[in-house]
């Protein structure tokens, strides 16, 4: 899309290099708004400014900082820490910014206030600062606060050590640890999990290395839940509900049936999802398409809990759940994204009681292709509520007391529906990469087993009718001409994907070239190489050639399920951005309140970008959560050998997944059997610079457990094989192998004086 040349008013359309040296030149970054109105665009030249500023972001003419505004490339935020120099020839007190990643001398920073906390900051003072650009290279600083980290608590395990103590970052990412003075140490126990928040190091504490003070006690040692709890608080997720937003939970029921509110408590719906699951978002019906000019066709209904009811843009409700975007699942604990009284009763579609939702009616062909969708708010009542065991089992001629009565009605129409379905799924090529899933065994807060997540038909078949429904969903919403929140899949990036033709062919196989690429060609690869002994190697490589789903108010398509278009539709108790779908419905179908606003429809793209992000860092947390629980369950293992294969090869060492857990764990370089090894990235591969021996992505190997940390959720492997050792090295090697002994000393006497210190 290429920008319009002419604004609303008559005046030019900018070119690049007009917005670009506006942006440039403005003392503070700028917004798309005031970019706007600077050059007096309107109506639709504001879609054209968007393509515009998209090009030279992409270009790196421009950036866009954390607030969604856009400034020079090497501009240094609005607000930042910087750090206090002294002062100049003319008296001046003159700082530095702390990061400088621009090209040439950092700009100079001018500090105006010169108090804070009662006395005026000092040569090597680290301050958060307030910043207007007043030059090309200048700046003029207002102290905020007396430093950032105040802003960003550390996670950390409490050591007392002479009246004092050392907290030691739960976060493996972080190599230091933190000093505790006395004064802080006030009922702190060994092993308390605790958040730290740094203190300067000043003349009071003069010899502390990265001094710190306790900022919160979050739980006592040995308690099972903190593992989880580090997660949460590492990144950040919000637990407590404003008071205002708990208050307009209590006021809530669930509504009568209106005329806005259809009446579809007659028709036999029923909810499947796991056993241990508390909120039920979905239910679904098949029955024959009556209609004579479909025979063969079905239809469909999906119900949804109707949370855009409840949840009410603006309130103090919506904005809590914007904050967290998407409820958070952990192995012994949820963080949802709205007020159990919401999740867990008058959302969640519970068995044989009235329940408010947002329904859709869809006709498919005897080929499965959609041909029709109708939707409307109702009042529904859940015939049952199902597990998929119970649900595959009764199709398999094994029901129970609750699914035999709805064996024939029920069970058996939504498996023939959803074997035309499946059957479209492979017609047109979705993407069939194989992602096996492990789930922790927790009681009583401690992981008793990591066993594979079944992947049954009645997983599939649900799975199927909610794509097809998120699927109606978009072309409803595009069938008005109204906003939605598309969930974006874009094909696999042109670099990532010719390194990967590149290593392929190499290996027999073929793939087409970026602009062709269709998920039927992976598809293709896969079906290849499903008898060859690099089954596994090809699958690895081709998983990570693909981009990462996002939420975005414009379509580029879902390449990984090969639809056109499609949106998130079906789970609002737990994502925001089925909320904003189901808003969207609401207000272009004309069904009442709770309807998307202008405000919302003007910030969709901030909006995505939010939830994205909430998204990505419940992932984060997530997998974090599954590392310490399996490094837990590993602990008690040390010294035994398992079977695994290589999962990633990076410059540091290998990453090793254990076959029967699933477990993750680091193989150091420093440990690979003796020899120089040079990171190979395009074969994937270690290889030794004198010996030529490789380790390869997804070879098997045999590795000892040497270390399982639950707290860091770290675990340290070595290989078994290879142990032993020539009797006498090749002469070129003699001198690196001793060099790596003169290191090993160090490190192990640096070790060693550091567990004295904690032992003491």
């Amino acid at each position: 899309m290429s920008p319009k040349k002419g604004t609303d008013d008559g005046a030019p359309f900018p070119d690049k290099e007009a917005v670009r040296a506006f942006v440039h030149d403005s003392p503070t970054p700028v917004n798309k708004r005031e970019i706007a109105r600077a050059f007096h665009l309107k109506g639709q030249d504001r879609t054209a400014l968007r393509v515009l500023l998209r090009e030279l972001e992409k270009e790196g003419a421009i950036v866009k900082n954390a607030s969604r505004s856009y400034e020079a490339p090497d501009a240094l935020p609005s607000t930042t820490l910087i750090e206090i120099e002294g002062l100049d020839g003319d008296g001046e007190l003159r700082a530095k910014p702390v990061a400088w990643h621009g090209k040439g001398p950092a700009p100079v920073i001018y500090v105006y206030d010169r108090k804070r906390g009662g006395r005026a900051p000092v040569e090597g003072d680290k301050v958060l600062a307030k910043l207007k650009r007043t030059g090309k290279k200048e700046y003029e600083a207002r102290i905020i606060k007396e430093r950032s980290e105040d802003e960003e608590r550390t996670v950390g395990v409490f050591k007392p050590y002479k009246g004092g103590g050392y907290v030691y970052p739960t976060d493996k990412k972080i190599k230091h640890d933190f000093t505790i003075p006395p004064e802080y140490c006030e009922g702190l126990e060994a092993g308390d999990l605790v958040t730290v928040e740094r203190i300067p190091t000043s003349s009071k504490y003069p010899r502390s290395k990265n001094p710190a003070r306790i900022a919160e006690k979050l739980g006592k040692k040995d308690d099972p839940a903190l593992i989880s709890l580090i997660a949460i608080h590492s990144h950040g997720i919000p637990t407590q509900w404003p008071k205002a937003a708990l208050k307009e939970t209590d006021a809530m029921e669930v509504p009568p049936v209106s005329k806005t509110r259809a009446d579809i408590r007659d028709i036999p719906l029923v909810t499947i999802d796991g056993e241990d699951a508390r909120d039920f978002d979905d239910a679904v019906h098949a029955a024959l398409d009556t209609h004579p000019k479909n025979e063969g066709g079905w239809v469909l209904t999906v119900a949804i809990a109707d949370v855009s009811h409840y949840v009410t843009p603006g309130s103090a409700l919506d904005k809590a759940a914007y904050e967290r975007g998407n409820s958070t699942y952990f192995a012994d604990r949820v963080v949802p994204m709205l007020p159990e009284k919401l999740s867990n009763d008058l959302c969640s579609l519970r068995p044989n009681v009235p329940r408010a939702c947002m329904a859709v009616q869809m006709r498919i062909d005897k080929n499965a292709k959609l041909i029709g969708y109708k939707f409307f708010r109702g009042l529904m009542k859940s015939a049952a509520r199902l597990t998929y065991e119970q649900v595959e089992d009764a199709h398999r001629g094994n029901p129970d007391d609750t699914t035999e009565p709805l064996l024939t009605p029920v069970i058996k129409p939504l498996y023939k529906a959803y074997s035309l379905l499946k059957h479209a799924r492979e017609k047109r090529g979705a993407l069939e990469l194989d992602l096996p899933e492990r789930k922790a065994i927790i009681e009583k807060g401690q992981i008793k087993a990591i066993v594979p997540r079944k992947r049954l038909d009645s997983h599939m078949l649900i799975e199927e009718f909610m794509i097809l429904a998120n699927v109606a969903a978009a072309h409803a919403l595009e069938d008005k001409n109204a906003p939605c929140v598309y969930r974006a899949h874009d094909k696999p990036a042109a670099d990532r994907l010719e390194t990967t033709r590149d290593f392929l062919k190499d290996l027999g196989y073929s793939l087409p070239r970026t602009d062709h690429i269709q998920p039927r060609n992976i598809n293709t690869i896969l079906l290849k190489s499903a008898d060859r002994p690099d089954k596994d190697l090809i699958h690895t490589v081709l998983l990570r050639t693909q981009s990462q789903a996002v939420y975005s108010p414009e379509n580029i398509g879902h390449f990984g399920l090969a639809l056109e278009k499609y949106a998130h539709f079906t789970s609002p108790i737990r994502r925001y951005a089925d909320l904003l779908v189901h808003r969207s419905l609401a207000h272009s179908y004309s069904m009442g309140s709770g309807g998307l606003t202008e405000h919302e429809t003007e910030n969709l793209h901030d909006i995505c970008d939010h939830i994205s992000a909430t998204e990505r860092r419940s992932m984060l947390a997530e997998r974090d959560v599954m590392d310490r629980f399996t490094a837990q369950f590993l602990s008690g293992q040390v010294g035994h050998i398992f079977a695994g294969k290589i999962s990633s090869v990076t410059r540091f060492g290998l990453f090793i997944m254990l076959d029967e857990t699933g477990a993750d764990g680091i193989v150091p370089m420093r440990s690979l059997p003796n020899d120089y090894y040079i990171h190979d990235e395009k074969r994937h591969a270690l290889v030794g610079k004198h010996t030529g021996r490789s380790f390869r992505l997804s070879d098997p190997v045999s590795v000892r457990l040497i270390e399982a940390d639950a707290m860091k959720g770290s675990t340290v492997f070595e290989l078994v094989e290879g142990e032993d050792r020539p009797e006498s090295d090749p002469p070129r090697r003699q001198k690196h192998r001793q060099d790596h002994r003169r290191r090993d000393k160090k490190a192990y006497k640096k070790q060693k004086d550091k567990r004295k210190r904690r032992n003491n």
